[in-house]
């Protein structure tokens, strides 16, 4: 298949990008500009010149690929309202082909979900930050009745590689000699390993049925706490935390401190089921004492 990835240049773009690549599978990807396409051009990935405003440029690579994976995000004020028009356009580009097209959304969607393994049913409650995407995810998934195979996939945190949200923590940490944590920090993380989480797109690209929902989640659920922590012996800095109010955290981080203060805890049973998809990259504490970003603490 020749796929169209709607962003190969950032940190889950470029994971997809390269686990497509392992099955034969050939990539086109969205440039911004000439660095941009020749950066994509030395990985193998066919460029093509625009970005998610640009509605000629996303009709035209849809129309040519085989399948779709739209993971791009300006991560803005405007990326609610550019995402939902970049969808549509997509979406109107492969109507009535039956090609695929994935989705991604995020596990904060669910809010809270307590002491509950919530699964792919869970009662939506999202925070500000992502208010806008349940009303995204519908769209996708009703385009099955207009001829796409129409998927979704939330990811939970996602890890490994260095990246992820993950440093943001460290390099506050070494900043300010302690680790932020808001509140008690008990509340529930999920988690994802991003060599996991490409895995699972690509079967899905392959494999899933029109109007599927997939939670992309390995299983692993510990607190914020336990989290500042290991990144705090990680970091040389013992057990030393910043406890935060959450209106302290909302002053540092915006909305996004809402949604560092979901407790959840989930289950990513449908896909193993459907896919026969299997994580099997090595967990949060792990990476975090021996892997990536142990690496990146020692050189920094």
């Amino acid at each position: 298949m020749n796929i169209l990835l709607t962003s190969a240049t950032g940190y889950l773009g470029r994971a997809i990008a390269a686990a497509i690549q392992s099955k034969g599978h050939r990539v086109t990807a969205l440039a911004r500009s000439a660095a941009t396409a020749q950066r994509l051009e030395a990985a193998g990935i066919q460029p093509c010149r625009g970005d998610l405003t640009d509605a000629v440029a996303l009709q035209q690579a849809a129309a040519q690929a085989d399948a779709v994976i739209h993971t791009a995000a300006t991560n803005d004020a405007a990326m609610g309202l550019v995402d939902r028009q970049a969808v549509k356009t997509l979406l109107a580009a492969i109507a009535g082909t039956q090609k695929p097209f994935l989705y991604t959304s995020g596990l904060w969607v669910m809010g809270n979900t307590g002491a509950t393994v919530a699964d792919e049913t869970f009662p939506l409650n999202p925070p500000a930050l992502v208010a806008w995407r349940p009303a995204v995810e519908a769209l996708v998934l009703s385009a099955a009745d207009q001829g796409v195979r129409s998927i979704v996939i939330r990811p939970a945190l996602v890890y490994g590689r260095g990246g992820g949200l993950l440093p943001m923590l460290m390099q506050a940490g070494q900043s300010q000699g302690a680790v932020p944590v808001i509140g008690a920090g008990d509340n529930a993380w999920s988690f994802i390993h991003i060599d996991d989480l490409a895995a699972l797109y690509v079967a899905a690209i392959e494999q899933a049925p029109a109007r599927t929902l997939l939670i992309g989640a390995s299983g692993e659920s510990v607190s914020m706490q336990q989290v500042a922590l290991t990144i705090a012996k990680t970091l040389g800095l013992g057990d030393r935390l910043q406890h935060l109010t959450l209106e302290e955290a909302r002053a540092i981080w915006g909305d996004l401190a809402d949604a560092l203060t979901l407790d959840q805890r989930v289950s990513g049973d449908r896909a193993r089921q459907l896919l026969h998809w299997q994580p099997v990259a090595p967990g949060v504490f792990q990476e975090l004492t021996q892997g990536s970003y142990a690496t990146k603490a020692i050189a920094a």
